[in-house]
C-alpha cells in the first residue's frame, strides 16, 4: 500500500458545483426525459473524471487524472509530513485564526499519520481569504479501503486519457 496526496485551491464558487464533484448515476435518464436532464447527465459523466474539483467522496480522487497527484509516499508519516507542509504554507491565509495555530497544525499531522496507518483516507478543507477554498487529501492506494476496485492512477491500468 502507498499514499497519494492531492491539493486543490480555487474560488469557493467553483467548489460549490456539487454536480461535478460526484460521479454521474450509472444509468442514464430514461427515454423521454427532459433534454436538459439528458444533457446534464452526459456533461457530468464526461467531466467528473477529468475535472480537478475535489470529489465529495475522497476515494474518487483515484479516478481523476494522474497529473493531479501531488506526491506519493510509502510511509504514512511521510504523507502526513507533506500535509503539514501544505497546511503551514497556507496557514497565513486561513479565514479562521484558530486554524492557524501551529499546535493545531501539528495535531492534524499526528491525526493524519494515525488515520493513514490504520488504512483510512484523510481529507481537510479550509476557507482562505478572497473567498477561496483549500482542499487537501491523502489517500491509501492499492487498494483503497473505501473503494478497493479503483485502480491506482499512476499504474498502467489506472492510466487515463
Amino acid at each position: 500500500m502507498h499514499h497519494h496526496g492531492y491539493l486543490w485551491a480555487s474560488p469557493k464558487q467553483r467548489f460549490d458545483d456539487e454536480a461535478l464533484r460526484r460521479p454521474a448515476h450509472p444509468d442514464p435518464p430514461p427515454p423521454g426525459s427532459r433534454p436538459e436532464l439528458v444533457r446534464r447527465h452526459r456533461e457530468v459523466a464526461a467531466e467528473f473524471p477529468r475535472t480537478d474539483l475535489p470529489p465529495l467522496e475522497t476515494a474518487y480522487w483515484l479516478v481523476k487524472p494522474a497529473g493531479l497527484v501531488r506526491g506519493t509516499w510509502q510511509a504514512p508519516q511521510d504523507a502526513a509530513r507533506w500535509l503539514f507542509a501544505q497546511l503551514a504554507a497556507h496557514a497565513e491565509r486561513f479565514a479562521s485564526s484558530a486554524e492557524r495555530s501551529p499546535t493545531r497544525l501539528k495535531a492534524l499531522e499526528r491525526s493524519a499519520t494515525a488515520r493513514l496507518t490504520q488504512g483510512g483516507d484523510v481529507s481537510h478543507g479550509f476557507y482562505l481569504e478572497r473567498p477561496t477554498f483549500l482542499s487537501l487529501a491523502l489517500l491509501c492506494c492499492t487498494p483503497n479501503p473505501a473503494m478497493p476496485k479503483l485502480p491506482c492512477p499512476l499504474s498502467p491500468e489506472g492510466t487515463r486519457a
